[in-house]
Parts: structure tokens; sequence; C-alpha cells
């Protein structure tokens, strides 16, 4: 038995016509020629729709009622499972549309911690250059199923998890490749209304300093003996978060270790949950010589950050090493406090940030930057399908997107999770002067976050077992919480346990 769906246009033209059945699902018309289509993917600004309804928060389980047998409840549950990710898989792998991405040429771009005049030329390569490394996390299909369900795509649910991997991924670049590191120029070269044009070439990054011609061995060229350690670099880190059970940082492990403290394949997951999900998965990888700080109340403890980075492995001696520091905040009550606007650009600004797992209320973004009120973001609304990360040089393209996409500061919500990285005890102290100096303000004024002196211990000691204890009353200045109605609230857009 199968079934037909429809999808009518504006003006009534037929879009797609899609058809699936129990065991697999067939795009026809305009949405399977746009499926095979050989312009690249990040050329296409993608249309995706709010995430999931309340009812989908847990689709993967349901309860029964009746007299009906066990058996029976699976095979609905199974295929509901199957209709759902059907779906959730059309809905965000087919619609697409062709269109410019808008970014002023009057006014300068801010990139985590590095600012672009696009009226020059030469700044506009390098924006575009250094935007198209940024790695690219979206919703994958066809990969084994995940612990404890039988679920082979996180479309429609899994959006919070793919922009925490793109904030750990950036945070990772700094971590083991060369300062200043850029994916080959050879792959950003797109037309778009930022104009770049290929009148000089610009070599970037370190292992460049042959001609700007050269491919990628996979190409056909041969590359100097620095790239060819940077490629081999880039493809090591993709790896970790390649879509098999046994990546240290893929969909198959975060979805693990977020089981210790409830959460299932298929269910919500706030960015607050993803920080503590991070810092376990990093806590238990091979990554010996990196740690990952979350704070509490929206306090780093100094302190804590010290005893953390020093106490990293037995194998290694003590001396500061690098640590990630996420700070899960609520910006205002049940949306964005307008006078955080300022204190978030000049977080983004900072040269130890590493983004924001943020977004609007059920549809979870990682921001990178902003031009003017506008914030900049990787959107992991699209659904493609899982590449083997284990085959001889696998396909890099879907892993990095060439288009940037904005999104009004009012609109962002409240609950997010901010990302810093720091590689030295002196970049800890230029990080804690900075975002002292960043987030001052009047004394009626209640800071986004602080540093504070001592630790918080005795606290970490009693959440040791993945925190999800978050509290938003905890996070919002006074004059907000008045602002909080009965009614259902976006906290519960991302889960606040």
């Amino acid at each position: 038995m199968s079934t037909m769906l429809s999808r009518t246009a504006i003006g009534g033209s037929p879009l797609a016509i899609v058809s699936f059945s129990h065991q697999s699902i067939t795009m026809t018309s305009e949405c399977a020629d746009e499926a095979n289509s050989t312009e690249d993917l990040e050329s296409f600004v993608f249309l995706s729709y709010p995430g999931p309804s309340d009812h989908t928060h847990s689709f993967e389980y349901t309860h029964s009622e009746g007299t009906h047998s066990s058996e029976t409840v699976k095979d609905k549950t199974r295929l509901r499972s199957r209709l759902v990710s059907a779906w959730n898989n059309v809905k965000y792998g087919g619609w697409t549309m062709k269109l410019k991405p808008r970014l002023s040429k009057n006014s300068p771009v801010c990139l985590l911690g590095h600012a672009y005049n696009l009226s020059h030329e030469d700044e506009r390569q390098r924006f575009r250059c250094v935007f198209s490394s940024l790695f690219w996390m979206t919703y994958r299909r066809g990969f084994s199923s995940l612990h404890g369900s039988s679920l082979t795509s996180d479309s429609g649910w899994g959006c919070t998890l793919r922009s925490a991997q793109m904030l750990l991924a950036q945070a990772l670049v700094l971590h083991t490749l060369p300062a200043g590191w850029t994916w080959s120029r050879a792959h950003h070269q797109t037309r778009d209304d930022l104009e770049l044009r290929h009148s000089r070439p610009r070599v970037l990054g370190l292992g460049r300093s042959r001609m700007a011609g050269q491919r990628r061995r996979s190409e056909g060229g041969i590359l100097d003996e620095d790239e060819d350690t940077q490629e081999r670099g880039h493809r090591r880190v993709v790896a970790w978060f390649g879509d098999n059970p046994g990546a240290l940082f893929g969909l198959h492990r975060l979805v693990m270790l977020g089981q210790s403290s409830g959460q299932r394949a298929g269910d919500w997951y706030g960015p607050s949950v993803a920080a503590h999900i991070l810092r376990k998965s990093v806590a238990e990888s091979e990554l010996h010589d990196l740690a990952v700080y979350v704070s509490q109340d929206c306090t780093v403890y100094i302190e804590d950050v010290m005893r953390l980075c020093e106490k990293r492995s037995p194998k290694l001696p003590a001396r500061f090493g690098p640590v990630l520091i996420l700070v899960p905040v609520r910006l205002g009550g049940d949306s964005l406090n307008p006078a955080y606007v300022p204190h978030v650009k000049s977080l983004l600004q900072l040269k130890g940030c590493v983004g924001i797992i943020g977004g609007k209320p059920k549809h979870s973004l990682y921001f990178v930057g902003f031009q003017d009120d506008q914030l900049l973001y990787l959107d992991p609304h699209f659904c493609q399908a899982a590449v083997d990360v284990n085959q001889h040089n696998f396909p890099l393209e879907s892993f990095h997107c060439k288009t940037p996409r904005k999104l009004p500061f009012h609109r962002m919500d409240p609950s997010c999770t901010l990302g810093f990285y720091t590689k030295s005890r002196r970049d800890f102290e230029i990080l804690r002067s900075e975002v002292t100096t960043a987030l001052s303000s009047s004394p009626d004024m209640y800071p986004i976050f602080t540093f504070m002196e001592g630790c918080g211990y005795e606290q970490h000691q009693q959440t040791e077992q993945l925190d999800l204890s978050f509290d938003p009353e905890r996070h919002v200045p006074p004059k907000d919480k008045g602002r909080r109605r009965s009614k259902r609230s976006s906290t519960e857009e991302f889960v606040v346990l």
C-alpha cells in the first residue's frame, strides 16, 4: 500500500509530487530535477519551515491503550516513524529556490571575530573564502539506525544537535588546524550578489605558496606537502562528525550520551542540553588535550576553569591547556530583550568567539556573525544523504555552504548557548578582559554572563551526571521577568529541564 501526496505552487502549477510506501520514497517532477541538478547546492537558499509541532517531540515512541497487542503497536510505531521520516526528508530535502544572498557592500560584516569591508574586492573574496570554510552540519538521511530506535534520519528534530556540531567543529578547526586555515579556494569560486571576480588570485592561509590554480589531488592536481597535511586534517575533523556509531562527535554518539538525561532519538534538544552533551562527548573522546567547560548560572568560575584545564589527562603535563567555554543563557523573557543586542554583537566580534547555538522557536540555527541588525547563520534544516566518511577521499562538498543566511535580531530566540575557545592561559585572560569590557553597562543592567573568582566546584560535583538543571528564571533580568505570561512561552521551544 502506498500513499500519494501532492503540493501545488501559488497559481495552481504543480510544484512536486511525492509518493512513498513502507519501504521507499520517490521524488518526481521539479523536485527530482532539482535534486539531480549539477549546480552547487550552496548557491540555493533553502526554504525551511518551523520545527516539529508539539505532538512530534518524541514521535518515535507511542503509548498503546485498549486491547491492541504489543506487536500491532510496534508495527504502527514503525510505520508512523517511517511516514514522518519520509515527510521530513521531502520537507527539508526537496523544496529549493534559487536566490542570491543579500549582503550590503556599504556596511562591514562581522564573522567570528573578524570584520570585512565588502566594498573592496579583496575583502569580499576573503569573506567568501572564510565563510565557505566553516563546517556545515545538516539533517542527514540513510544512516544506520540510532541507538534505541529505528530512526535513520534526524529530519525534523535534530537541528539543535547539528548546530552544536557546527560550533564544536569550529573550535576543533582552531584547535587542530593552522591559524588562518581555509579550504582550498578552488571550492569558493561562485557568483552571487557580491560579484566576486577572479581577476587576481589571492592566496590565503598557510601552505598556499604555490600557484593559486593548484587543485586537490582528487581533482588531478598535486598539492604541496603543507597543503596535503592540512587537507588530511580537514578530512579528519569532518570524519569525527560522521553519521555512524564510531564517529567521536557524530549524531549517534550525541544521541547516546543524551539518553542518560532521558533524551531519546526523536526528542527535541535545547541549546543548554546540547552544551552538556558536547562537554561529555569531548571528555570521553580521544582528544585529551581539549577541555570543555559549561558555565552554571551564567557564571564562569575561574578556579574551576583552571582546575579543568590543568587536569586534562594523566598523560599530559600539568599546564593550562586549550578549553572550549560554553555559556547557556536566556536573553529576555518570551522574546529577546533589545537591550542585549549590542552585547551579542560585541561578543561575536571577539577573536575567541566560535559562534552561538541559537535560532528561532523550535528552529535551531548556528549564528556566526552579523551585518547591521541582521544575524548571519548556517542553517541545518536541509536534509542530505549520509556520507560514508570511512571511504578514501569521501566528498567534502556537502559539509560546507557558500551562501550566508540572515535573521533580524528581534527574531532571535532568547534561549541560546554562547561558545568561546582559548588555546592558552594568556588567551583565556585576554578573553576574560574582553568579555568584561564588552558586557560592562549601567548598574541596573543585568549582564549576560560574568567571570568570577573562586569556584562552584561543589555544585559541579552534585551535577556531574550530564547536568540539565538550567533554570531560565535565573537568567532573566528582573524587568523581563514580569513579562513572562502564563501561556506557553518560548522556553518550552528549547527543552530546559
